[in-house]
């Protein structure tokens, strides 16, 4: 595979909520500086990631924007808060700007190591959460018109909305794209493991 050929047909988005709010199902666990600086530390390892693909976080902090652009990242910030129509607005800009697949993988992936085994493939590739409920990492043809739905049961309406388009779709689970961190027992999983 040509990686200078791929690299400049996919890009990686990364929707990051204000470190401030987030993770706020961990604050019976981690006080807000805690919660803070995991958040950085993940998405921070959801950007090494992407490498050597490029990378857009996408978010609607100015904390955030400032702190995706020290590490070389693109920005698109935005006025609307939310992680779905923030995805779908992020996708729609790659679409714009020349890319042919996005990768939208989550920034609280804190066992992310290679996000470009989610492109290569000619259409949709899922990845589960380790409950096979949730989708923490999406590749997706960025023209396709491919509309996220997150929340519970992102899995199921993600392929939904894959074969209500025609577009051929792949699972792929992967045992560090699936571990997301939401709450306390993701962080107490996490801990046990490293």
């Amino acid at each position: 595979v040509d990686s200078a050929a791929v690299t400049a047909r996919v890009a990686v988005l990364i929707p990051v909520k204000a470190f401030a709010d987030a993770k706020a199902r961990l604050e019976e666990v981690l006080d807000a500086d805690a919660r803070s600086t995991l958040a950085r530390q993940m998405a921070e390892t959801v950007i090494a990631a992407a490498a050597p693909l490029p990378v857009t976080v996408v978010c609607d902090d100015d904390e955030v924007a400032s702190w995706a652009a020290s590490l070389g990242a693109s920005v698109l910030q935005l006025d609307e808060p939310g992680l779905t129509p923030a995805v779908n607005a992020g996708v729609e800009a790659l679409a714009n700007a020349g890319f042919e697949t996005v990768i939208v993988a989550h920034g609280d992936l804190p066992r992310a190591t290679d996000l470009t085994q989610c492109a290569g493939f000619d259409g949709v590739t899922l990845v589960p959460d380790r409950h096979g409920d949730g989708t923490p990492v999406a590749s997706v043809p960025a023209r396709a018109g491919f509309r996220f739905a997150y929340g519970p049961g992102s899995f199921a309406a993600h392929v939904a909305e894959a074969e209500r388009l025609g577009l051929a779709w792949r699972s792929l689970p992967d045992p560090d794209l699936s571990f997301d961190v939401d709450g306390p027992e993701d962080l107490a999983a996490l801990r046990s493991t490293d």
